[in-house]
């Protein structure tokens, strides 16, 4: 049994503004968006149920609330699903729900940066290590991402932060951590940095939107100055908080869909299409088509 701090509770920074998709996202969340017949959103609230979190923070913004009301009862729509005997269809939408009291909406009245959205959680989180999950990184593997993390974290405490390998000349482009010595099924980290040049990074693993922190990142976002396009980061928050509390990684042995671009979308729909026995047929069929009519 671990004698850490249990984590519990996860925030979800779901306030952008998803300009990458309009006109779509006009009226509809990014986060809402279908990936196959689930939104983005469902994936990252599957993951973290399958690690155990026991309550979600979702940090919103204006033209959000439809989020709220995807985690809620629809009545009338249950009732057609009832009265037409839909009974599996109603349990798919019975199943996914949370329970009562364990989803808490709080706003970030300005998109000031994801540092400033996590701190906008800080009160409902209070003095306890909590994860944060990138609802934009949609994730597959047979051991969920953040489980993964809980596993290490039971083992490290601290902070732990999920990272993926990347090709060595493409380290420019992401957060970049230096690997220190095994810790259970992860490793200390010794460094981070920001997107550094090929040939001067400390390693080609790259943080990739998972992350466990402890609650004495809160005071120092509250701090912060600006950073990176004039907005509180959370890496400049986590370097701080680097100086006093060890930081783990966990390498994540899965695929990760960036669900932020319209590409990593798109992979996202055809890549999880082809992983439902029920549609994969009809899908491989049609795929193979289209590429043989490109030729």
């Amino acid at each position: 049994m671990s004698e850490f701090r249990k984590v519990r509770k996860a925030v979800l920074p779901v306030a952008g503004l998803g300009t990458r998709f309009l006109p779509a996202t006009k009226v509809v969340p990014k986060e809402m968006l279908p990936v196959v017949d689930k939104p983005i959103i469902q994936y990252v609230v599957d993951e973290a149920i399958a690690a155990g979190i026991e309550h979600f923070v979702f940090v919103t913004g204006r033209n959000k609330h439809v989020i709220e009301d995807y985690f809620d009862i629809q009545y009338e729509l249950e009732a057609t699903l009832k009265a037409r005997n839909k009974k599996a269809e109603l349990s798919l939408l019975t199943d996914m729900l949370p329970k009562a009291g364990t989803s808490t909406f709080t706003r970030q009245q300005e998109p000031h940066g994801l540092g400033h959205a996590v701190w906008c959680a800080r009160e409902i989180i209070g003095p306890e290590p909590f994860a944060l999950i990138l609802p934009d990184m949609v994730m597959a593997a047979d051991v969920p991402c953040l489980k993964g993390m809980m596993d290490v974290y039971d083992v490290s405490g601290g902070n732990v932060i999920s990272v993926e390998e990347c090709d060595p000349s493409q380290t420019h482009k992401y957060g970049i951590v230096g690997v220190g010595e095994s810790v259970g099924s992860g490793f200390k980290i010794t460094e981070m940095v920001e997107k550094p040049e090929p040939g001067t990074a400390p390693s080609n693993y790259f943080i990739n939107g998972r992350y466990i922190l402890q609650p004495e990142i809160f005071p120092i976002l509250a701090n912060l100055e600006r950073g990176a396009g004039n907005e509180i980061q959370l890496t400049d928050g986590m370097l701080k908080l680097a100086k006093e509390q060890a930081f783990y990684g966990y390498a994540f042995d899965g695929q990760t869909y960036d669900c932020g671009s319209k590409e990593g979308f798109i992979i996202a729909n055809v890549a999880l299409a082809l992983k439902r026995p029920d549609i994969r047929p009809k899908v491989e069929n049609e795929l193979k088509a289209l590429i043989a009519a490109l030729k």
